[in-house]
């Protein structure tokens, strides 16, 4: 499985983007995905999750109210939709899928896209 992520750019604070991660095949309907986002010597930091069937959906406390994960299976894309964008987001975002395990935790995901800058001004 291969994973593609797009969307990121420059915006400035306030701002919204939308990033998509587009699957090269079907597998990925069957797993939940999930993005996480990374800073220069920081750790991956998991932002969202969402179920396979898409009636579940995490996140980390400081997007709550801000981030919306979705995923259209028929297109095996996920979005992460992503509105009062802070300075804080700045971050490389990668899409993986989930195999099993805590949602929370990288480890429990298998295959990573690239990843997509997301790069906010303040």
């Amino acid at each position: 499985v291969q994973l593609q992520a797009s969307g990121g750019g420059l915006v400035q604070a306030g701002g919204s983007l939308r990033l998509s991660c587009a699957a090269s095949r079907r597998t990925t309907s069957n797993n939940a995905m999930g993005w996480f986002r990374q800073t220069p010597g920081k750790e991956r930091e998991f932002v969202a999750a969402i179920s396979w069937r898409g009636d579940r959906t995490y996140y980390l406390d400081s997007v709550k109210g801000r981030f919306t994960i979705s995923r259209d299976n028929a297109k095996t894309t996920v979005y992460l939709q992503m509105n009062n964008l802070k300075p804080e987001d700045t971050a490389v975002y990668y899409c993986a899928q989930h195999i099993s395990g805590s949602y929370y935790s990288k480890e429990a995901y298998r295959y990573w896209g690239q990843g997509t800058l997301v790069t906010v001004s303040s």
